[in-house]
């Protein structure tokens, strides 16, 4: 592998931020911008706007309030009941990358963990940590950065290209919090088509796997399209119950073209005081280092299974839904549409299952509808419905 460029002069990357993360736990390659410099569009008004198509979600930003006093107590809730499980996942994940891995990596030549914001954060940084450490049977040289992936416009492509051109001996794995309808794997797999010729200069660097094979980590998969994943349950996720208070204090991030750099986004400064990035990270990580359960190496796939293509098409169908983006599943994507979007309806699995008591809590506060289905939706515990907007332009 080498540079696609071979006289592009290497960056230093490590002038680029954490956002509330160590230095050692991330460089997160985005522009950011001040808070007070971006707009800060109602909820409402942004949803009229995207469902119109005058707007892409990506051009415009919600700016974020302190989290509630309950909010905050069902994310603590949260964090106790999974601490394990995640600590778990974590662990299992570290050690897979290791015996897929340690054949053709050093410290030289480390593995690139490339977490996508903001979902992918608090997960590549676990992993990071985990790798890192010396004292576990799965240490494995690796360095981490999260870069921005924005649906219909793509993984952004300068900060790739940084990244391949200060590492070009390799091998690139990208790490997300969870899949839901796939949308984001899809969006995945459309950027990296212009390294898919074997005789691109950068093919082995994302291509290691198989000529077709995307190389996205996931802690949890219930759609079914990861190359890697602890499991493919939806199940309550601690990190994917708080936005920027859990990823970093970094904000959605917004489109910039190609040409005039690395897409952006805000630090949520005034947030400081309530974030619990680097909380959750030493509370997961602290877990792993006392697990006593025998680790698992965890398969892997070569394509994508699609698991819950029908199912999406189904709810379509019943709730005359015509833009896919209006349907949300899985628990920590619900509960971020509740808190981000303008929501219609909330579908659960079961009325009184642990992990949607937050939803549910939302849902009481803000009138929101629920049907209960049962197995109907499954294996996706909860799933939103945005609410349709008038389209007229």
């Amino acid at each position: 592998m080498t540079s696609n460029n071979p006289n592009t002069q290497t960056v230093d990357l490590k002038r680029y931020g954490s956002g509330s993360y160590l230095a050692s736990d991330v460089t997160v390659l985005l522009d950011i911008v001040d808070k007070d410099a971006v707009a800060d569009v109602p909820v409402r008004q942004k949803e009229a706007l995207i469902q119109s198509g005058q707007r892409h979600y990506s051009d415009m930003l919600t700016l974020e309030d302190t989290p509630t006093a309950i909010h905050e107590q069902l994310y603590m809730q949260a964090l106790e009941q999974g601490k394990i499980r995640a600590a778990t996942d974590i662990a299992n994940l570290a050690y897979t990358l290791q015996q897929v891995f340690q054949p053709i990596v050093n410290n030289e030549c480390p593995l690139i963990l490339v977490s996508l914001v903001r979902a992918g954060l608090p997960i590549g940084v676990l992993l990071q940590r985990a790798l890192a450490d010396i004292n576990s049977s799965y240490s494995l040289p690796s360095v981490h950065y999260g870069v921005s992936i924005i649906r219909d416009r793509g993984l952004d492509p300068v900060a790739l290209q940084m990244i391949l051109d200060s590492h070009p001996d390799s091998p690139i794995v990208f790490i997300d919090g969870w899949t839901g309808k796939g949308a984001i794997y899809q969006e995945l797999a459309r950027s990296l088509e212009a390294f898919s010729d074997p005789s691109h200069t950068n093919f082995a660097n994302i291509f290691h796997q198989g000529a077709a094979v995307i190389p996205l980590l996931t802690l949890a998969d219930p759609a079914g399209v990861a190359w890697l994943a602890a499991s493919e349950e939806d199940w309550l996720i601690p990190s994917g119950l708080l936005n920027s208070t859990v990823s970093g204090l970094i904000s959605r991030s917004l489109y910039t073209e190609p040409q005039l750099g690395l897409h952006r986004s805000v630090f949520y400064d005034n947030l400081i005081e309530v974030d619990h990035s680097l909380a959750f990270v030493d509370h997961i990580d602290a877990v792993r280092r006392i697990l006593s359960t025998p680790l698992q190496c965890l398969p892997t796939y070569k394509q994508p299974r699609y698991q819950t293509a029908d199912l999406i098409d189904t709810l379509a169908a019943e709730y005359n839904i015509t833009n896919r983006n209006r349907i949300k599943p899985t628990i920590a994507e619900a509960t971020r549409a509740i808190l981000r979007r303008d929501p219609e309806r909330i579908l659960l699995a079961s009325a009184e299952h642990p992990d949607t008591i937050l939803l549910r809590h939302l849902c009481a506060q803000r009138h929101i509808a629920i049907s209960v289905l049962g197995d109907k939706i499954l294996p996706y515990q909860a799933i939103t419905l945005i609410k349709q907007r008038a389209t007229d332009r």
